[in-house]
């Protein structure tokens, strides 16, 4: 058994102090940042701790900052996002970290020095690879770990470049390292819920390793999160492109990763709390789905003329439950979609990244839902596989909608096509979110909800 390190650390003040002109210009271009359209007016310390000593060739310093910015017309006051930063110290950056430039410090504790991204370098990756190993403490960051799962030494470190919201590192095909940027208190669902599946040997999610967090005033932050790496894996959204550019048939994966769903939902509702949502609560659902339509289309009006119909989705699950019918919650995924599911070459499908949807808050995202939340997003997701093939192939996303819910019906009993009022609810809903999305950010892309938009708006 490995015997806790603990060390304990200062850190130069006015660090922060002196970074802060240089993270206001790095932070806000990072694809992890949520504050997009907004400007960055400055950062508070939440905690600072010093991992190497910036005296040496190599230095290193995991931050939690607080982003400060104007607030919108009339949102209520908000204290700003935090988020976790690893800042690599150097006298000057090698060619092959020319990427991860964040800037030349000229003042402070570290002036004269250069700052960087530190997951882009091995050594800094080795460090935390070392301190999960021996479940290290320094100051307030605490290092946990599976005792029963060996963590070699020596593993080689590789950033994933992939875009992302938070970051990953690779460590010698044997384990991957999930670093959440955006930081909030409390029991994260991205360490709660694979913790709980694997509880009970649930062999459809990674369990985790080792894991990172920050106590701190009596609340505890979820850092990071390591997991066994699944090598040779393809992501279930590049699989589906890759077998539609072949003109493929995907139902058999379609099928197989229903089954996979279901097991896992299977799997959570043994392990966690079911709850049963009657009328009252299944109110409140249907009066948010209505808020975010109402706003959406205020945002797109591309999407008032069916407004009416989509109204109808809600207004027909509302009845339902006003007649007394109820519905089993349970704990789900949360964010379901191909892209969160991976295939190993032997052909067993994974379920990952369980941290729900992050602009959400905490509490929304650990609160009990209908399954059929996790089966429309990965209904949505088959659409949008479709429609993004060279002609639009619609035949193709409906074979694979009958093809998942069958799976989830093999291997649980329940199809998902039998409860049609709520599963069309949940779909208008999320094509609701991916229209404002689009729109937002990729307007090429807006057609593709759009369509769905209007095939919901049409349905009986």
């Amino acid at each position: 058994m490995s015997e806790a390190v603990t060390r304990s650390v200062t850190t130069e003040p006015g660090l922060l102090a002196s970074l802060d002109p240089l993270l206001r210009e790095w932070v806000p271009r990072q694809r992890w940042f949520a504050g997009k359209g907004r400007p960055v007016t400055g950062f508070s310390p939440v905690a600072a701790t010093e991992l190497l000593p910036a005296g040496g060739k190599l230095g290193l310093h995991h931050l939690l900052v607080r982003a400060h910015q104007p607030l919108t017309l009339g949102a209520p006051p908000h204290p700003g996002d935090c988020y976790q930063l690893l800042i690599g110290v150097r006298e000057a950056l090698p060619p092959r970290l020319a990427p991860a430039l964040i800037g030349h410090v000229t003042e402070g504790p570290l002036a004269g020095r250069t700052v960087y991204d530190a997951l882009y370098d091995p050594r800094p990756s080795e460090v935390l690879l070392e301190a999960l190993r021996t479940r290290a403490r320094f100051g307030g960051l605490r290092f946990e770990r599976d005792l029963d799962q060996e963590i070699r030494s020596g593993l080689v470190p590789r950033l994933v470049t992939a875009e992302q919201s938070n970051s990953s590192v690779v460590y010698g095909d044997t384990f991957i390292l999930k670093l959440l940027r955006r930081i909030v208190p409390g029991v994260n669902p991205d360490l709660e819920l694979p913790l709980a599946l694997a509880r009970e040997g649930s062999p459809r999610v990674p369990a985790p390793t080792a894991w990172m967090l920050a106590d701190l005033a009596d609340q505890t932050y979820v850092l990071g999160v390591l997991q066994p790496f699944i090598q040779g894996a393809t992501d279930g959204w590049e699989l589906a492109l890759r077998e539609l550019a072949k003109g493929e048939d995907f139902a058999a994966e379609a099928r197989a990763l229903g089954r996979a769903t279901a097991e896992v939902h299977t799997a959570l509702a043994r392990a966690l709390p079911t709850v049963t949502m009657g009328h009252t609560q299944m109110q409140l659902l249907v009066d948010g789905m209505v808020e975010r339509l109402d706003a959406a289309a205020q945002a797109v009006p591309g999407l008032r003329p069916y407004a009416p119909g989509l109204h109808s989705a809600f207004e027909a699950l509302a009845d339902l439950a006003a007649e007394g019918r109820t519905w089993t919650a349970q704990r789900i995924h949360g964010d379901l979609h191909l892209g969160q599911c991976l295939r190993s070459p032997a052909g067993q499908w994974s379920l990952i990244d369980f941290e729900g949807e992050p602009s959400k808050p905490l509490a929304e995202r650990r609160m009990p839902q209908p399954l059929v939340r996790d089966i429309a997003g990965m209904l949505r997701s088959f659409d949008y596989a479709a429609h993004s093939a060279d002609p639009p192939a619609p035949d193709w996303a409906q074979t694979c909608r009958a093809a998942y819910c069958s799976g989830y019906a093999e291997a649980c009993g329940r199809d998902p096509r039998t409860d049609p009022v709520l599963l069309r609810a949940y779909e208008t809903d999320k094509a609701i979110y991916e229209v404002v999305y689009e729109a937002r950010h990729r307007p090429d892309w807006l057609p593709v909800p759009l369509s769905a938009v209007r095939r919901l708006a049409a349905s009986d």
